[in-house]
């Protein structure tokens, strides 16, 4: 960003490592209460040494007891420099290669850099393709547990007899069943992420399906769970941000359990409790649930749906701006001019 108001101030953090941190922003469009928070809550640090930016975010999080991320961690220079002239604050730890930007929303989390290079129907069609995959990878299992142990009712008779075929052999109950394969799952894919890249590749492939292949002939679990819980594992994988994918995957195993204790109410229940943990965070100060609630209906324009870019010239309003415009709101008509 060659931009002479793009400031740069520095800190010194860390009485053993005095490692440096670099509070970058746009003067001008970035808000000062915002700037003067964050520059408080990094010099009130009392740190023997500090080696990465996650552990920096964890620190001075509005709440970081919450397991959701209210920093994005990046290390694409794109996104960076995109976050900054939006009007959000960016910070770079010395030695270490991911970048934090703040505030950041729930919603922003499963948006892409590259739905703003790509024509805005085909990215529109992707984002709406990757919130659906996270609504599956959430509840699908849950869903599946909770039917076949409280309401077989709202199972289609077509799929009563497959389902009570793949289950003849089976000595589990669906909830054991379920978060057996989902632990196996987790194995595989930590497993893969620790070993060299082309055998953790086929580890997983290979792993995935002898393993699947097994436990059906053994009767250990249903071809119909290991489909479902394949499904679920996919889904969580098309998040942008692997902060928010490691949420995704980890409160299946709570909704998992309500769902065997209470069926769909035990999955409301924690629907709801989800719902309130998030309309009660912030980032920065900032609503997390943000622009649904509070609700701020000029920037649905780009949360679920991207909209052209001549109608999308308004800077989201959850940092903040000063400078509330990007571009002109429409394009110049070389007639017209």
């Amino acid at each position: 960003i060659k931009n002479p108001e793009l400031c740069n101030e520095k800190f010194i953090v860390g009485k053993q490592t005095n490692t440096t941190i670099a509070l970058l922003y746009i003067k001008g469009i970035a808000s000062e209460d915002m700037v003067n928070t964050l520059k408080d809550r990094i010099t009130s640090l009392k740190l023997d040494a500090l080696l990465d930016s996650s552990a920096l975010a964890e620190m001075i999080d509005d709440n970081s007891l919450s397991p959701f991320p209210q920093m994005l961690l990046t290390e694409r220079p794109d996104r960076f420099c995109d976050g900054l002239l939006n009007g959000k604050l960016g910070i770079l730890v010395d030695g270490s290669s991911m970048a934090l930007i703040c505030p950041y929303a729930f919603i922003e989390f499963f948006q892409s850099r590259e739905d703003q290079n790509l024509r805005w129907p085909i990215a529109s069609f992707f984002r709406l393709l990757r919130f659906g995959a996270v609504f599956l990878s959430i509840y699908l299992t849950p869903l599946y547990v909770a039917a076949l142990t409280f309401h077989y009712e709202v199972i289609p008779q077509s799929l009563l007899v497959p389902l009570s075929e793949s289950r003849a052999l089976v000595p589990f109950p669906p909830i054991i069943e379920a978060l057996l394969l989902e632990l196996i799952i987790e194995l595989l894919r930590e497993a893969g992420a620790r070993l060299p890249t082309k055998v953790g590749q086929t580890i997983g492939i290979v792993g995935g399906i002898v393993i699947g292949t097994a436990a059906v002939q053994a009767g250990i679990t249903s071809n119909i769970l290991i489909i479902i819980v394949a499904l679920s594992a996919l889904a969580s994988f098309t998040t942008p941000s692997f902060m928010m994918g490691n949420v995704i995957r980890v409160i299946r195993f709570p909704l998992t359990l309500l769902a065997g204790f209470w069926g769909f109410y035990g999955i409301m229940l924690g629907f709801c409790f989800i719902l309130i943990h998030l309309i009660r965070q912030s980032s920065l100060g900032a609503p997390y649930t943000a622009p649904f609630y509070p609700p701020r209906f000029k920037d649905w324009r780009d949360s679920i749906i991207r909209l052209p870019l001549p109608f999308a010239y308004k800077r989201q309003s959850n940092a903040r701006p000063q400078d509330t415009d990007k571009y002109q709101p429409e394009p110049i008509n070389p007639e017209k001019s």
